[in-house]
């Protein structure tokens, strides 16, 4: 579904991220694994086209859209649940979801928001409550209703864990499970390492804008040691 090759992205003259190539199979979960400043977001913020790429192709379903700009890109089909969840606070639950839509016909919006309350049941129960006012996971909910709304078949989440408690952690892989078994595409970038290739089909660890290492994750999920010593991590 998605091939990025010999990628470079970055920030005016800084290059985030090196001659990436990465292959993301159709129904699968890809994660990108590494520690701060890896250069994980410019990753999958180029793919959602808010970075720049300065070399190489970005290709979704065998075509070109290295070019294409955010919004043609969600209208094809990828959507982002950004790190920070990036919610519009002043806006209620229900209005964010409409927000999330906006690329798809109004007719559809009734449709896709019952999908998310299936996932989501807690977002019904706080439909007019403002997305300000929300708990954190709560938060992280309403992210990846939001982007659901969309009708993504590539979906990009960002720190899905970050700041979580625990129990809502757990919601949220779940979700992702569910979503994974629904035949979804997914791009997943996780500081908790061990969580991510849980659900990961394959894996990528970036290390300074470089991948160094990349497989299955079933491979890393064996040999942990390894992929801590890439993070500088301990066990965790």
């Amino acid at each position: 579904m998605l091939r990025l090759e010999n990628l470079d992205c970055g920030y005016g003259k800084i290059r985030a991220v090196h001659s990436l190539d990465m292959y993301v199979k159709q129904g699968e979960i890809s994660a990108i694994l590494g520690a701060n400043g890896a250069g994980k977001t410019s990753v999958i913020m180029c793919i959602a086209g808010h970075v720049k790429v300065c070399k190489g192709q970005v290709i979704y379903k065998e075509k070109d859209i290295t070019t294409i700009s955010p919004v043609q890109r969600v209208k094809k089909g990828i959507a982002i649940v950004p790190e920070g969840r990036r919610l519009f606070s002043g806006l209620t639950v229900k209005e964010n979801l409409i927000a999330g839509g906006y690329v798809r016909p109004e007719e559809k919006t009734d449709i896709n928001m019952g999908k998310v309350f299936s996932l989501f049941p807690r977002l019904q129960e706080r439909l007019s409550q403002y997305a300000g006012s929300l708990s954190g996971g709560e938060q992280q909910m309403l992210a990846i209703g939001r982007a659901l709304m969309a009708e993504p078949e590539l979906l990009l989440v960002d720190e899905l864990s970050l700041g979580l408690m625990p129990k809502m952690i757990d919601i949220c892989y779940d979700a992702l499970n569910a979503l994974k078994n629904e035949g979804l595409t997914i791009v997943l970038v996780e500081q908790s390492t061990h969580r991510a290739l849980e659900v990961a089909n394959h894996a990528y660890v970036l290390e300074s804008g470089n991948v160094v290492w990349k497989g299955p994750a079933e491979n890393a999920r064996d040999n942990t040691e390894m992929i801590d010593a890439f993070l500088g991590m301990g066990k965790s």
